[in-house]
């Protein structure tokens, strides 16, 4: 069984085990996550299709840990102006392992 969520403002597609990277979420590791906003879910014959989302689903989820990304580095440069900038930035992100869609 597949299901397709909502969350951070992306969309991913999940089954039960995976392992997601998602925008970071105010919950602490080793705590379970409920996403509700949930726009499909595909079992064979068995699919539903929300209107934006389908009524009385929901993937539970179990946070593994909390994080940041690789640096990505910003550098401005301002041809004949001697003018230049550097600056990093390193997104935060939460690991959720899918333990199990509920319809």
């Amino acid at each position: 069984m597949k299901a397709v969520i909502v969350t951070g403002g992306k969309q991913y597609t999940v089954a039960e085990g995976d392992v997601i990277y998602v925008e970071k979420l105010g919950v602490e590791a080793e705590e379970t996550v409920t996403f509700d906003q949930v726009l499909a879910v595909v079992d064979g014959e068995n699919s539903k299709f929300g209107a934006p989302v389908v009524a009385g689903a929901a993937v539970e989820g179990k946070v593994i840990k909390n994080g940041k990304g690789k640096k990505v580095v910003v550098f401005k440069y301002r041809p004949k102006k001697d003018s230049k900038s550097l600056r990093g930035h390193r997104q935060p992100y939460t690991k959720v392992e899918i333990t199990k869609i509920a319809l």
